[in-house]
């Protein structure tokens, strides 16, 4: 990316940012037009070029952007204060339904990165997704206390299967042609914590009040 990009005024870098948003989550990465991007920021298509150099790059820079987005909305006070692995779960997946009731594009996006294949961006995305992944447990997780944990139970290993949960309702949701709606993910999320938890944590914290 040409760092020049930076020396824009703030309006005019999100103008971009949020124009490439809306037409990559409404499309799919091939279908995505660099023509109508560049038209609704409010600039010419050789000009978006001259700060990305070409439409993945782009694409790329957008998937990182979202990625520090969603951070900066969870990553707060009240997430460093919190110190129970399933009451973290819970505050996290708070923060990014409230993010994502604001900017539903996001989700779309997020979801077309998720599930990209065959595209000229796939085999980046995958990479860096697995990247993130690890990165995200580390600093996400790095304070909590992990003692009510059973000895046999892994953490990391926990945290990977909620998300192969959220990805095979998701899944299954765009199998069915259905939408999905934040609530009712929500919702299933409770409830595939309250199992694992009752799984993985030792019977002395399982009736504990939410004090954390």
């Amino acid at each position: 990316m040409n760092e020049k990009f930076y020396t824009l005024p703030e309006e005019k870098q999100q103008s971009i940012l949020n124009s490439a948003m809306e037409v990559f989550a409404l499309n799919e990465y091939k279908r995505a037009s660099t023509d109508l991007i560049a038209a609704k920021a409010g600039v010419s298509k050789g000009l978006l070029f001259y700060y990305f150099h070409n439409k993945k790059e782009l694409y790329l820079y957008l998937y990182n952007y979202v990625v520090d987005i969603v951070k900066a909305q969870v990553v707060d006070r009240r997430f460093k204060e919190i110190i129970d692995f399933y009451e973290l779960l819970r505050y996290s997946a708070t923060e990014k339904v409230k993010l994502l009731e604001k900017n539903p594009y996001i989700l779309e996006f997020a979801i077309k990165t998720f599930y990209s294949e065959k595209e000229d961006v796939s085999e980046d995305l995958q990479k860096m997704t697995i990247t993130q992944t690890k990165a995200m447990y580390k600093e996400y997780f790095e304070h909590l206390d992990l003692y009510k944990f059973k000895d046999e139970a892994d953490p990391l290993y926990i945290y990977k299967m909620l998300v192969w949960m959220a990805d095979g309702y998701m899944h299954d949701l765009k199998m069915c042609g259905r939408v999905i709606e934040l609530e009712d993910m929500m919702a299933q999320f409770e409830i595939w914590m309250s199992m694992l938890k009752k799984l993985t944590y030792k019977e002395e914290y399982l009736n504990e009040n939410h004090r954390n």
